[in-house]
């Protein structure tokens, strides 16, 4: 099993690993040498020490440019969110964390819960292609999708076009709140969003290495010690369910 993996690597002896650096939860720093630290490289790390083949880090400033970086083989795995149309082009592994979303709103919102945003004249900024942004489209029937670049992208634009939410993470927006008097993240949420490890859909041999290298990292404690490890205990939670 592992030869067939290293056969679908296209630079031998590495494994390129595409992160998306618009994810505070997953990518929590840099090293000294610049590389990207958090649970997201360290599971890139993990799994290439378990093919015995060094990482190589290729970092992207969202995760839509993680994905669409499949049809110019820039990576061999991609540690981004697995959702249904990115799966028309990666084949996504069973997730390894999951992280719940939900609304900001202002103080003198009406809105109570999740469920009381989607209703006719509401609008909802939230960070362009961001997995939540691509579940939103699929699913709100009425409210109006506001779209910037990135999480501080949205944020600045639900304040100063002061729309009626801001869509995300809730970690995120718990932190967003504390900046915003009055501000509060509703109660419930619309999806969970699960972060996952995709191959290009070619490389069928890497994809099953990783969908057991995963099944194990949660087994043995090892996504939880990372979880520990960069200070995101409470707001990344190891996944128990299969690929969106």
């Amino acid at each position: 099993m592992t030869d067939d993996a290293l056969s679908d690597l296209t630079v031998p002896g590495t494994l390129r690993a595409g992160i998306n650096l618009g994810n505070m939860l997953l990518v929590t720093g840099t090293g000294p040498d610049g590389e990207p630290q958090g649970v997201a490289p360290d599971m890139a790390a993990a799994l290439a020490e378990r093919l015995g083949v060094t990482v190589d880090y290729v970092t992207f400033p969202s995760p839509g440019e993680v994905a669409d970086a499949v049809t110019g083989d820039a990576w061999d795995i991609a540690l981004i969110a697995a959702e249904p149309k990115r799966a028309e082009t990666v084949a996504f592994c069973d997730a390894y964390v999951e992280i719940e979303t939900s609304y900001l709103v202002p103080e003198d919102s009406p809105s109570q819960s999740v469920a009381d945003v989607d209703r006719p004249g509401v609008k909802i900024a939230v960070s362009a292609r961001a997995a939540y942004d691509l579940y939103l489209t699929r699913t709100l029937k009425h409210a109006e999708l506001r779209r910037a670049k990135g999480l501080a992208g949205a944020l600045e634009l639900f304040r100063t076009e002061k729309l009626d939410a801001l869509a995300g993470l809730v970690p995120a927006l718990t932190e967003n709140a504390a900046t915003l008097p009055g501000a509060r993240v509703l109660a419930g949420r619309y999806t969970t969003v699960q972060q996952s490890i995709g191959t290009k859909p070619e490389s069928a041999a890497l994809n099953a290495f990783a969908q057991a290298f995963i099944a194990d990292a949660k087994a043995s404690g090892l996504v939880a010690g990372l979880i520990d490890k960069h200070g995101v205990t409470g707001k990344l939670q190891v996944a128990i369910d299969g690929p969106v």
